[in-house]
């Protein structure tokens, strides 16, 4: 199950831990998933969506 987006292909983030020393280590940063069910084609499915692009379809939705 990968932790992407389905609508807009929204994937995770890499980077470095910092710490005091300011050693690197490796870190990754997930995307927010929600699971939403939402009609496509006129059948309802459960997808995963960024919060992002959950927040943006409801802005759409209500104009």
């Amino acid at each position: 199950m990968a932790r992407k987006c389905e609508l807009s292909g929204k994937g995770p983030l890499s980077g470095n831990n910092r710490s005091h020393s300011l050693v690197a280590t490796k870190r990754k940063w997930n995307v927010n998933l929600h699971k939403v069910k939402m009609t496509i084609d006129g059948k309802e499915q459960v997808v995963k969506v960024s919060a992002r692009e959950l927040r943006t379809l409801k802005k759409a939705e209500n104009q």
